[in-house]
């Protein structure tokens, strides 16, 4: 389920507006009003589930990951591994290969040799 993604009134007008949300506030501004066709504001409707929020689309919870030991006790079921960012090659293979070991999804292993 994908989040509805809000933008700046009048994001598309002027260069410098960035498409951050930013609540419009002006005494006519259509937006704030809820004219339809104007674009949506954020109401409390469009919340994911409590049981689903932060989960990976997948229904499982994601593990942040910076060394192998990390990866230990780990459960299949309810657990998939992302890598962090500033893991570097060889030990991004030792986290792949324990893993495979435990039977854990990695989501970011990305395509390498492991030899």
């Amino acid at each position: 389920m994908a989040l509805k993604q809000f933008k700046r009134n009048e994001h598309y007008t002027k260069k410098l507006k960035g498409k951050g949300w930013r609540k419009p506030r002006g005494i006519y501004n259509k937006r704030r009003e809820g004219v339809v066709g104007k674009g949506a504001m954020p109401k409390i409707g469009y919340g994911t589930k409590a049981s689903i929020r932060g989960l990976h689309p997948s229904g499982k919870c994601e593990v942040l990951v910076s060394n192998p030991s990390e990866a230990e006790g780990l459960d299949k079921e309810i657990n998939v591994i992302r890598i962090a960012g500033t893991v570097g090659k060889k030990k991004r293979i030792d986290i792949v290969r324990k893993a495979k070991e435990l039977g854990v999804r990695v989501l970011n292993a990305g395509d390498f040799n492991e030899s």
